[in-house]
């Protein structure tokens, strides 16, 4: 057998020995390096996201009663009254038609007023102030409803507690049962964030309980 068919078998042998050590020692020393490295560094943790201080007002109060409504309560000093003067392309059905606005927060308690004729217009309004409330379901996790009762003032209502990122966390209504009703929407004027916003919601909630608590009919 001539010598030159055997030496590339022994050599090729020899390489594949060689390279594979090599190969061994070299993934050994790069996990070694690696896991030295990684003693070096600290381990980063996500910090919880932080949210604007938000300066809250002294709660204090005064009387809501203007020439252009028949019911009156009590609502924030630190709010202006803003009485709706169109609607679309063109006007309210009725001057009673306003906003509670909160500069602050850059919120709004809109208000609509419709006088009742009859049984059936009360059952009507009813009905759209429930359709409203429900057309935030589409992206609120859980909608309270709140009965409301004043017998002695003659005030009967609703309110709803929207959880979620819904575009009004709360709304209600409030009638006599035979000619008056009003119904309120809460809105804030910014992306909605409910964990950004439960601050100042819970600060305005308390507001609104407030003025369901002295609302009187004129």
């Amino acid at each position: 057998m001539r010598l030159n068919n055997l030496l590339p078998t022994k050599i090729s042998g020899h390489i594949s020995a060689c390279a594979k050590w090599a190969f061994y020692g070299l993934a050994i020393t790069s996990i070694s390096v690696l896991w030295a490295g990684c003693g070096d560094e600290d381990i980063l943790t996500p910090r919880p996201r932080a949210y604007p201080r938000v300066e809250f007002p002294e709660k204090t109060y005064q009387t809501f009663d203007p020439d252009y409504c028949n019911f009156t309560f009590q609502y924030p000093t630190y709010t202006e009254v803003i009485q709706d003067t169109s609607f679309f392309d063109g006007k309210p059905t009725h001057p009673c038609w306003f906003d509670i606005f909160y500069p602050q927060f850059d919120a709004r308690l809109h208000f609509t007023y419709a006088p009742v004729s009859s049984a059936e217009e009360l059952d009507k309004l009813r009905t759209e102030a429930f359709k409203m409330a429900d057309w935030q379901n589409k992206k609120a996790n859980y909608i309270q409803e709140i009965r409301i009762s004043k017998a002695d003032h003659n005030v009967d209502g609703i309110g709803f507690d929207i959880t979620g990122p819904a575009a009004s966390p709360f709304q209600f209504y409030l009638t006599d049962n035979r000619e008056h009703f009003v119904r309120a929407s809460l809105y804030f004027n910014t992306h909605i964030n409910p964990d950004s916003l439960a601050p100042m919601y819970d600060f305005v909630k308390m507001d609104i309980t407030e003025l369901i608590d002295t609302f009187e009919w004129e």
